[in-house]
């Protein structure tokens, strides 16, 4: 196989876009996708200070290295999620990409800072674990964007979970999900943006750019996802992305543009009753935001 842009030998195939890339082409074509995203969706503007939530995995480290390689000031958050060996060498991975390339890397870790770990959170709040870990990500992003004053939060979300989330999402027509589905989420009632710049990489693409750039990674799943729909949902689009490459492009590009429309005014209603949450100042829709209420009972 050739490469599709200077013929030299290729070294992966992206059957989506029915071509092959030799190394440096592949790394190219991953910075360009990225870059189409943010100016397509207007993510980023000159300036901004951007926030990359970093788990140690290949998504969040291949955002992170891309963003500064197109030229954006980026620091990246990491989240000490307190889930054992896993969070402990999530983390070694997380500061190993920030020492090697002398970017800055804001640490929180939960178990310290805030009182209590995720399988605690999860086992006394009656929450699946990846409900406890997702509300406790989303509040402490922010959190820390609003801190340290960046503009943007950045996550690694990609196609494969794009197309995940809004499979179940359909299924069951959470019209209040499907609102916010967004690769933007605009700031506003104390909230920062938050971007998704991947969601034109597959995981196959990011774990190679990964590969290619001399990234280590954490390989390892999150011991805790044992379970979780979304890997199931996951499993069937690869089935179909198998028979019609291009499926989860088409999905979840054509929900963007044909039908994403029909759901944000009721995403968009929900902020007009946001009130300040009693204990952080957070925005909420009653007296204590969610995350409060998680904290409070696993710190007993």
């Amino acid at each position: 196989m050739k490469c599709r842009r200077c013929r030299e030998p290729a070294v992966i195939d992206v059957r989506r876009h029915n071509a092959g890339f030799c190394r440096d082409c592949f790394l190219h074509h991953c910075r360009e996708q990225v870059r189409k995203t943010v100016e397509d969706f207007e993510m980023l503007e000159h300036g901004d200070r951007v926030l990359v939530a970093v788990s140690g995995g290949k998504d969040s480290l291949a955002l992170w290295d891309i963003l500064r390689d197109l030229g954006h000031e980026v620091d990246g958050l990491y989240l000490g999620l307190g889930i054992g060996q896993y969070s402990d060498d999530s983390g070694v991975y997380a500061r190993a990409y920030a020492g090697k390339v002398g970017a800055k890397l804001v640490e929180i870790d939960l178990p310290t800072d805030v009182g209590f770990d995720i399988p605690t959170g999860s086992r006394v709040a009656r929450r699946v674990p990846c409900s406890a870990c997702g509300l406790s990500k989303r509040h402490l992003f922010n959190q820390a964007a609003v801190d340290g004053m960046y503009d943007v939060v950045a996550t690694g979300h990609n196609l494969d979970d794009e197309a995940a989330v809004l499979f179940g999402n359909v299924l069951r027509w959470s019209t209040e999900y499907l609102g916010r589905q967004l690769p933007v989420l605009p700031a506003g009632n104390g909230f920062v943006r938050k971007v998704k710049p991947l969601v034109r990489l597959g995981e196959r693409e990011t774990a190679a750019y990964c590969i290619l750039s001399g990234i280590d990674y954490q390989v390892e799943e999150c011991p805790m996802a044992a379970g979780n729909r979304h890997l199931g949902y996951k499993g069937a689009l690869n089935a179909i992305e198998e028979q019609s490459p291009g499926s989860k492009h088409a999905f979840y590009f054509g929900f963007l543009e044909k039908a994403s429309p029909l759901f944000t005014p009721e995403a968009a209603a929900e902020q007009e009753h946001l009130q300040r949450c009693a204990r952080c100042g957070t925005p909420t829709t009653g007296d204590v935001c969610a995350f409060c209420r998680l904290a409070e009972r696993a710190r007993g």
